[in-house]
């Protein structure tokens, strides 16, 4: 699921475009804020339709091979356990994973060769042989070829890769995500009766992370040239080419969540920063950043600007 982090990333990603780019429409890339964070929902739902195709598909392979020329008594036999996969056969019942393959148009993502390079592969692996030669039915047995599909052959497929980064620009930053949304889904469909079951959420509590991250996004670009004013103050000994476009974003909204999100512990939002910047900036961001916030903040608790309410958030 999507956490907080992963919610920052997705202002900074956007904050970064828009500074990059001549429009200057905040609206517009709002709009792209919130599409980003819909897509991870949208490549999820095209993993799991992914996973019933390749299911599906072992009826189009038994087919194929009983009407061989000379088919053997294997070919005749072909076992196509995996298309009333017990789970699979759920997620399919399930309405609301119905009606997002509507939305997202998953009949239309996937090429039949895509999904027969996936079933061949799959069909040589030990795993799918144990798989098939396991009188196991119950359900867990039938969650763990399913996790072996997904995580050993789908993500592991250039195939794949190449048609999910085509189709999604953040692929790359949001696997980590979407094997989360997977093993959330795995974990909850628990029940044979399909009206217990339910998708992963992608957020805990969208409502409350949606008005986080427009506010983000909104007050950081609204105030970004002010708050630009602290970071130039503490930085007066480097060259402003020398320091990172993104190390600056991230700082101002550092900045921005120090001044306006009262809820928000100090310390989480330094560090949450800090640790972003180890995956996003060079090498030598972190502690970059944490000196000079740490120096801002002194100077912004001065001033009295930081407002914090509830225990434990001033330190």
């Amino acid at each position: 699921m999507l956490n907080r982090r992963h919610l920052r990333v997705k202002v900074l990603q956007t904050i970064y475009a828009y500074q990059q780019s001549d429009d200057k429409n905040v609206n517009n890339f709002e709009k792209a804020l919130l599409k980003s964070v819909d897509q991870v929902y949208e490549m999820y739902i095209w993993v799991l339709a992914l996973v019933s195709e390749v299911a599906e598909y072992t009826l189009v392979d038994a087919e194929e091979r009983a009407n061989k020329f000379l088919p053997t008594e294997h070919d005749l036999n072909a076992d196509t356990r995996l298309s009333n996969n017990t789970f699979i056969e759920l997620l399919r019942q399930n309405e609301q994973f119905s009606d997002l393959c509507k939305k997202y148009k998953v009949d239309a993502v996937f090429d039949t060769e895509i999904v027969k390079s996936i079933f061949q592969i799959l069909k040589q692996s030990p795993e799918y042989i144990a798989y098939l030669e396991n009188e196991d039915r119950s359900l867990k047995a039938e969650k763990d070829i399913v996790k072996f599909i997904f995580k050993k052959i789908i993500l592991k497929s250039p195939a794949i890769e190449q048609i999910f980064d085509e189709h999604f620009i953040n692929w790359t930053t949001d696997k980590d995500v979407l094997q989360a949304l997977l093993a959330k889904t795995l974990k909850n469909f628990n029940s044979e009766d399909p009206e217990k079951n339910h998708l992963a959420q992608l957020c805990p509590n969208w409502a409350d992370d949606k008005e986080f991250i427009v506010d983000l996004f909104r007050l950081t670009t609204r105030h970004g040239e002010d708050y630009q004013k602290y970071i130039s103050g503490k930085t007066k000994n480097w060259e402003a080419e020398r320091i990172a476009l993104i190390d600056t974003l991230l700082m101002r909204m550092a900045i921005t969540e120090l001044l306006n999100f009262s809820s928000i512990p100090v310390k989480v939002t330094i560090n949450e920063y800090i640790e972003i910047s180890k995956e996003f900036s060079t090498p030598k961001s972190n502690s970059f950043i944490n000196g000079i916030l740490d120096k801002i903040l002194i100077e912004l608790q001065k001033e009295g600007k930081i407002r914090k309410f509830g225990r434990g958030l001033i330190g």
